[in-house]
């Protein structure tokens, strides 16, 4: 399969990893456009008269939503990415690109509206006189510690967590940019009042990570798991890294490492630009020209982040001994004997593709594994004595329990709503 669609995709102008950024700049630019009729001024108006209680509801909710909507919309995403790149050959028992496509820009433009609704409710936090609402808000990221801490937790599981905060601690960052842009476009940009948001954006950043230490901190010590344990994160998501870094590649770099973590950029990117664009306002030829250099200094700068990001994945890799994973072809649970001369010319194209394709799922096959030489109980009654068939029974029950522990690399988005990996 591998070598039809490697040989498919040689007959085309564009790559797969190509084709999936041509799409999402399409859907990033239909829903900028979209978010200009979303009155975010309406918006500020209809939070800001509500009670506190009511918004720290309102928070809450949308705190969940807006997992839901990762987890639904990953989903989307890899559907049109797949149906854009899958071999013209194949027959299709799914529906086409174009309506992958609406059901994509559909689910961005409203998950873009969701995390709207998140930087309003801060917003309005921010602007109130008492601060009570922010004190609620902030209170609310100490009821994590008494939800979590005080749960049995398995090496995993505190992965899928870390990645959560992660993404969490990301978004916020991003929530607290608008925030600030918004108040500052308010006041025609003075200075003077970046210094009196400066205390708020502070308190809430050092809460979030003094929350998240302790939360670490107890997990760890009650599960009895060694901080060496994140080493092993960190060389999981460098492994991510690496690997979409091979030839014939089904997507950049970046989305591995977003997949894993159930994040997705395209709704903050599509807010994000709609705000910067709404509260800079550019007049003139120099303003113009700031722009353009201001443009290609993100440019330079992304690609010495993806270098540096690189090297330092291949450096991690390399100190956890993962390389051979890079190459190693999964194992299959039906093995056949191909001929010698498709079976070299599919070599290459499947330890290239291998973990590269953007719909990917975690493999399992692991578990399904049948050795190719089975004998018989009868077999074993002739051939060992009793002390070897409780050697061997011991082995593979094992064996067994061994396989069925899910491996790091196999922890994605699909458990990020969860708190057990069964």
């Amino acid at each position: 399969m591998w070598c039809h669609r490697d040989s498919s995709w040689d007959r085309r102008l564009l790559q797969p990893a190509q084709v999936c950024d041509i799409l999402k700049g399409v859907i990033l630019v239909i829903c900028y456009f979209m978010m200009h009729y979303v009155d975010y001024s309406m918006m500020y108006h209809l939070i800001r008269g509500q009670s506190v209680i009511k918004l720290y509801i309102i928070y809450n909710m949308l705190e969940v939503a807006d997992r839901l909507f990762s987890s639904f919309g990953q989903d989307i995403l890899d559907a049109l990415y797949w149906t854009a790149t899958e071999p013209k050959e194949r027959k299709r028992a799914h529906i086409g690109v174009i309506p992958h496509f609406f059901m994509a820009v559909l689910y961005v433009f409203l998950h873009a509206i969701l995390i709207m609704v998140q930087a309003t409710t801060l917003n309005v936090a921010f602007n109130s006189h008492n601060k009570s609402l922010l004190t609620i808000m902030m209170s609310n990221n100490f009821v994590e510690i008494k939800g979590s801490v005080f749960k049995k937790f398995e090496k995993n599981n505190l992965f899928q967590m870390s990645n959560s905060d992660i993404k969490e601690r990301f978004t916020n960052y991003v929530l607290l940019l608008i925030v600030c842009l918004r108040n500052m476009e308010q006041f025609s940009w003075n200075p003077d009042h970046l210094w009196v948001l400066f205390p708020d954006v502070c308190m809430v950043v050092t809460s979030e990570i003094a929350v998240d230490i302790v939360k670490h901190a107890f997990i760890t010590k009650f599960n009895d798991i060694t901080a060496d344990v994140y080493s092993e994160y960190r060389a999981s998501l460098a492994f991510d890294l690496v690997s979409s870094r091979q030839k014939n590649a089904y997507t950049d770099y970046s989305d591995s490492v977003a997949r894993r973590m159930g994040f997705i950029p395209l709704p903050l990117a599509v807010l994000l630009i709609r705000v910067v664009t709404s509260s800079i306002k550019v007049q003139g030829i120099l303003s113009y020209a700031c722009v353009i250099l201001f443009y290609f200094g993100l440019i330079s700068l992304k690609v010495l982040n993806s270098i540096v990001l690189l090297g330092k994945s291949c450096q991690y890799v390399k100190e956890a001994k993962m390389e051979e994973k890079l190459f190693n072809p999964p194992p299959t649970s039906a093995p056949s004997k191909p001929s010698s001369k498709s079976q070299n010319k599919c070599k290459p194209s499947q330890e290239e593709n291998l973990s590269a394709s953007v719909t990917s799922q975690p493999l399992h096959q692991k578990e399904n594994v049948i050795p190719l030489l089975v004998t018989s109980n009868s077999d074993q009654f002739l051939t060992t004595p009793d002390g070897d068939e409780k050697d061997i029974t011991q082995e593979n029950s094992e064996l067994k329990h061994r396989s069925s522990k899910k491996d790091l690399l196999e922890i994605d988005r699909f458990t990020i709503c969860g708190n057990r990996i069964d």
